[in-house]
């Protein structure tokens, strides 16, 4: 277990075992403004929508008009010639509609699909771009279900349920006027019932939007019960523990399920209130509307038309009420995704970087470095550590689990910056360079080899995009792996996800083929050879002490042997230089390190 992962692992495993920790609820829409720049991005799209929406809205209208016309001019006049012309000209408005309406739908829908796929690329772009202390406070997985289940409401919202919202507001906002040019005493009526509808709904509205988000949270734990599983799988299956983990997949499902059930069930009181309460009064307009009729007061197609308008406000009211719970449901989701789009990293380009010499020489020195990972029960993992390396010079760390040594390789990577003093390289401060120069000039094999899916190629130029054909055989060929990619297809075959169709110490080779084709003046490696069998670990051995040759190298060791022809070996204890000199010397001397060799070569 590396330094980092012995640090923080209790804070990381009390995290994973236990519920996701709680975020702050979105108390209103306001989450939903953050859409507006993804939309007004596309105008091309957004513009046509808009238009549509207008005109298939006032075709909709427009078919009240007609209706009245062929009442009052048509039936009530017995006239057949009105008739026959009323009724084309409905027909032709309901052509115009739905010709308009399934351009709208084109165009909204397109939109919701675009503004899903650019949120979700600027998400996840950002959080890759986030420290390495954001994902120790977050759950395995939770990224994940931001990106999928919080993005797909998003999706949902702007390509459905945005455009209906749009639609029955302008549909009621214009059956309003119209019905207010019609008889402005009924229309007035409606509007006396109007704060009898709308408080209720509002005050439902209010829990279901705090019951979104509780449905959110559960299935953001339903994802991290399902990431961690899959990522060990084998790990799983070897423990016998399919079921186990099964039935901790279907606990939180269930409790997702339950969350939802409550959810739906405030939106079910929410729909059937509405429905009741609107159309309640409507009844009553319309009734005191045909005593009206009866009297002389309206024409039979004025009634025609001020039920049709009734018809299309009350609707629409309904739909409103309908899409306010899955607005409240996706400004939900969207604070979630705002969460992580306003988390600023830890490590950040100063606004005026310090240049790196050029070329950089590697040289490496920690200058009274006290570091504490944040949330750690622990104490300080480096405590005044203090090193120097000089250029082409090859430096083992050695120390027991938890000294520090791979809290050395995460400060050197600028993972984190310390709390105190300084590391610096060619005499330039971490902190006052940009990370994404600086990470540049270091190789890194990091114990535990992360491949990607994809052919050897691929992740072999993770460490040079631009690395040539000839370069990348280079390197696999240095780290020993051609010999067994040759029969495969070469680097071109494909290794599968993480790399799965290899073995682990096939796997360690493409990654420090990886660290070769970089070509950086300091190489980090961390125990690079540790997966490997006696026979490729010496091959791989004298690849790497080539690859160390002119630059500066770092290695953390656990095994003794592979560090013997080190310049120096620096030993560790609680995140300070306790021994340091080459094998002889310490072996003379008769401490820690030379305590840990006896161990050692004596099991060997």
């Amino acid at each position: 277990m590396t330094d980092a992962q012995s640090d923080i692992g209790a804070d990381r495993r009390q995290a994973v075992a236990g519920a996701a920790p709680e975020r702050p609820r979105a108390k209103s829409l306001k989450p939903l403004l953050s859409l507006w720049p993804y939309v007004a991005r596309r105008p091309a799209i957004l513009w046509p929508a808009v238009l549509f929406l207008f005109i298939s809205v006032g075709f909709n209208l427009s078919l009240s008009i007609a209706a009245r016309w062929l009442v009052d001019r048509g039936f009530a006049a017995a006239d057949s010639a009105a008739i026959n012309q009323g009724f084309l000209a409905f027909v032709a408005v309901v052509i115009a509609l739905g010709l308009t309406s399934a351009a709208r739908f084109y165009y909204v829908s397109r939109l919701g699909e675009r503004v899903a796929a650019d949120l979700r690329a600027d998400t996840y772009a950002h959080l890759t771009g986030l420290s390495a202390g954001f994902f120790t406070r977050l759950r395995s997985g939770e990224a994940v279900s931001r990106l999928t289940a919080d993005v797909a409401l998003v999706e949902t919202f702007i390509g459905s349920s945005a455009s209906m919202a749009a639609r029955n507001f302008l549909s009621m906002v214009g059956a309003l006027i119209i019905m207010f040019a019609v008889n402005w005493q009924l229309t007035a009526l409606l509007f006396v019932a109007l704060p009898v509808i709308i408080l209720p709904l509002f005050a439902i509205g209010r829990r279901i939007r705090s019951l979104s988000a509780a449905v959110q949270d559960r299935i953001a734990d339903a994802a991290g019960e399902a990431s961690e599983t899959l990522d060990a799988i084998e790990l799983v299956q070897a423990y016998g523990q399919e079921r186990t983990r099964a039935e901790r997949f279907r606990d939180a499902c269930e409790a997702a399920f339950q969350a939802a059930l409550s959810r739906i069930g405030a939106q079910t009181l929410l729909s059937g209130l509405a429905i009741v309460l609107l159309f309640s009064s409507v009844a009553g307009v319309l009734w005191i509307a045909a005593r009206q009729v009866m009297d002389g007061r309206m024409t039979p197609g004025e009634l025609t038309q001020f039920v049709m308008l009734a018809g299309i406000g009350a609707s629409g009211f309904s739909v409103l009420a309908e899409v306010f719970a899955t607005a409240m449901r996706t400004a939900g989701a969207m604070q979630r995704i705002v969460e992580v789009m306003t988390e600023q990293p830890d490590i950040a380009a100063p606004p005026d970087p310090v240049a790196l010499p050029r070329p950089v020489r590697g040289h490496v020195r920690f200058d009274n470095v006290k570091f504490a990972y944040p949330g750690a029960a622990a104490g300080a993992a480096l405590d005044g550590f203090d090193l120097t390396v000089r250029p082409g010079e090859t430096v083992a760390l050695v120390g027991p689990s938890g000294a520090g040594k791979s809290t050395v390789f995460r400060l050197l990577l600028r993972f984190y910056d310390p709390d105190a003093g300084a590391v610096l390289l060619d005499g330039v401060d971490a902190t006052h360079a940009d990370p994404g120069e600086w990470r540049r000039h270091f190789g890194y094999v990091p114990q535990e080899a992360a491949l990607f899916s994809g052919a050897a190629a691929e992740n072999v130029r993770f460490g040079d995009p631009d690395a040539s054909d000839d370069q990348v055989r280079a390197a696999l060929t240095a780290a020993e792996a051609w010999r067994f990619l040759e029969p495969r297809g070469g680097a071109n075959a494909e290794i599968g996800g993480r790399g799965r169709t290899l073995s682990g110490g096939e796997r360690q080779r493409v990654a420090v083929a990886r660290a070769l084709v970089r070509d950086a003046p300091v190489m980090l490696l961390d125990e690079a050879t540790s997966a490997l069998d006696a026979e490729n670990e010496s091959l791989v051995q004298q690849a790497l002490d080539r690859a160390a040759h002119g630059r500066t190298s770092l290695v953390i060791a656990h095994r003794l042997a592979t560090v013997r022809k080190a310049d120096r070996i620096i030993v560790m204890s609680e995140g300070q230089v306790a021994e340091e000199g080459d094998h002889d010397s310490l072996m003379r001397e008769g401490g820690v390190y030379a305590h840990l060799a006896e161990l050692q070569f004596a099991e060997a």
